[in-house]
């Protein structure tokens, strides 16, 4: 009864994980694009965008990280079998990943704090999918386990990313599109 009490603790705090780095980076495309306003409106909005980054990196993303991680070690805990499987190995390699991104997401915060950050709003629209590969391939890892391979997986989240950048860039020349006639 543990275990599945963990899981869907485990479940839950992932939900809010991912919930806090795509928020995290679709900050960053505001404080990206706040550089190009009028000076009034820029230190306004990216002061406020510093307090925003600040509050969801120190209050939803970390303590979500920790909570799914700790509520991961408690299942491999109660059923240490979990590590013989290869499927588990690639998910805790992906779940490294995920960790570097956050860890990547901090650095991007200071950077941003001290006005050092030349990334564009688009390079950080393409930032914010990231998540989504490693969401694809740890959920693909966790409901199929043994029964589909690692070739899918990652040729599934390769695919999935091409695509994110082609609509990233077709969205960005929308907007470039529509911001002229305006």
């Amino acid at each position: 009864m543990l275990l599945y009490l963990l899981k869907a603790l485990h479940i839950i705090g992932f939900v809010a994980w991912f919930a806090g780095l795509f928020y995290l980076v679709r900050i960053f495309v505001y404080h990206a694009e706040a550089k190009d306003k009028p000076v009034l409106e820029r230190d306004i909005l990216i002061r406020q965008y510093i307090v925003m980054e600040n509050r969801v990196y120190k209050l939803i993303a970390n303590p979500a990280m920790m909570f799914t991680i700790s509520c991961g070690v408690g299942m491999l805990v109660l059923n240490p079998n979990y590590l013989t499987f290869g499927w588990m190995h690639i998910k805790l390699t992906l779940l490294i990943g995920l960790i570097l991104y956050q860890l990547y997401c901090k650095k991007i915060m200071l950077e941003l704090a001290k006005n050092e950050n030349k990334n564009t709003s688009l390079q950080f629209r393409i930032l914010n999918e990231v998540p989504t590969l490693f969401l694809i391939g740890i959920v693909l890892l966790a409901a199929f386990k043994t029964n589909i391979n690692a070739f899918y997986i990652f040729g599934s989240m390769v695919v999935i990313a091409i695509l994110f950048y082609i609509i990233v860039r077709r969205y960005k020349t929308y907007r470039e599109k529509n911001q002229k006639q305006i």
